[in-house]
């Protein structure tokens, strides 16, 4: 018999650590935008919260304490426009990546079913189907999939790795097409808060469901909006119908979120000025790092939003890449999230200062 593991394909970071190699060998050292992991501090408001919980000697709750759903609820409304939001519309979850991961398996998915993504997607959409013994479909344009099947559609707006952010229209016409063919839109949204040259919306916004969250459901982090990577703290907020026996699901299967980390949570969706402190020092790396790329033959592409740039000098991903390590810069290549990614390469922001500007310098010289 198989084992999980032989579902899964090859690991594709193992492929990047001799260009890890030669970047690190540079004079002034590795400036590494390969990943998209915070770097900056945890702000005091939530470091406070986190240690005033923990004295948290009993098991936490699954669907999270009465504040958590509260903060939930309410930034939610606040933030993405969405209204009539109750405890029963939201879920916490052990960070996105568990629950990306896992979510097709939890929905009862398997052989026969299919899962679909954009064609240049973040792995782990493709890794779920996998787990779930489900076929996956990457598309272009969604509405242009047969329905036929398909029981769970992703969108990803802002998009890992390119930054693209759908329009208002799109996801209209996305949203009436899959409630058309009864399928369930689960949109990953964990960028929305890092617009740059575009506005992004979520599904949750009544102009785009009509006021209703049937078959929706949005997936959010605080890993990136609060530097929380290392807290493992996300939510799910949408249809009742989807999250209530998701709730149960993962009640069985111990999927809590630790009690300081619920704590943390609150403090974080509660204030709003520590997101817009990082947003504008993510906003100083894009602008010293695109302006760098560009004066150094790249071209860019979408990268409206989210924490990186989708650029391109129309060759190989990894001669990019090689190109990039000889100067002492690691980047993610392209085709990492999908074959029509294999002549770009995805730069991330999430570094120093510093460090931003020795990769800008070394990209001038």
């Amino acid at each position: 018999m198989s084992s999980v593991s032989d579902r899964l394909p090859a690991f594709p970071w193992d492929k990047l650590e001799p260009y890890k190699k030669t970047a690190a060998a540079h004079p002034g050292g590795i400036v590494d935008l390969s990943v998209g992991t915070p770097v900056d501090p945890v702000p005091e408001l939530i470091q406070k919260a986190l240690v005033d919980a923990a004295d948290s000697p009993g098991y936490p709750t699954v669907w999270g304490t009465p504040a958590l759903r509260d903060a939930i609820t309410g930034w939610v409304e606040r933030r993405l426009g969405a209204r009539d939001v109750t405890h029963h519309h939201v879920l916490p979850v052990v960070g996105s990546k568990e629950l990306v991961a896992w979510l097709p398996t939890q929905l009862g998915l398997g052989p026969g079913d299919k899962v679909a993504f954009p064609r240049l997607a973040y792995p782990t959409y493709e890794v779920g189907a996998r787990l779930a013994r489900a076929e996956y479909e990457a598309y272009e344009d969604p509405t242009e999939l047969d329905p036929a099947g398909l029981k769970l559609l992703w969108l990803n707006s802002p998009s890992n790795p390119t930054g693209k952010v759908l329009s208002k229209a799109d996801l209209t016409r996305i949203v009436a097409w899959a409630r058309e063919h009864g399928v369930l839109v689960v949109s990953d949204e964990c960028y929305l808060e890092l617009g740059w040259e575009a506005d992004p919306v979520s599904v949750l916004h009544p102009d785009v469901n009509g006021g209703s969250y049937d078959g929706l459901v949005a997936v959010h982090s605080l890993s990136k909006r609060s530097n929380l990577a290392g807290y493992r703290a996300a939510f799910l907020a949408g249809d009742p119908a989807v999250l209530g026996p998701l709730l149960q699901i993962r009640k069985h299967g111990g999927m809590m979120t630790s009690a300081p980390t619920q704590a943390a949570v609150v403090a974080a969706l509660g204030d709003d000025e520590h997101v817009r402190v990082q947003r504008e020092r993510y906003a100083a790396r894009r602008t010293a790092l695109r302006e760098a790329l560009l004066g150094h033959g790249f071209r860019i592409e979408h990268s409206e939003a989210s924490l990186y740039l989708w650029a391109t000098r129309d060759e190989s991903c990894w001669t990019t890449v090689a190109h990039l390590a000889d100067r002492g810069i690691l980047v993610a290549p392209g085709d990492f999230y999908g074959p029509a990614g294999d002549h770009f390469v995805r730069v991330a922001m999430t570094a120093t200062d510093e460090r931003i500007q020795t990769a800008a310098d070394r990209l001038k010289a």
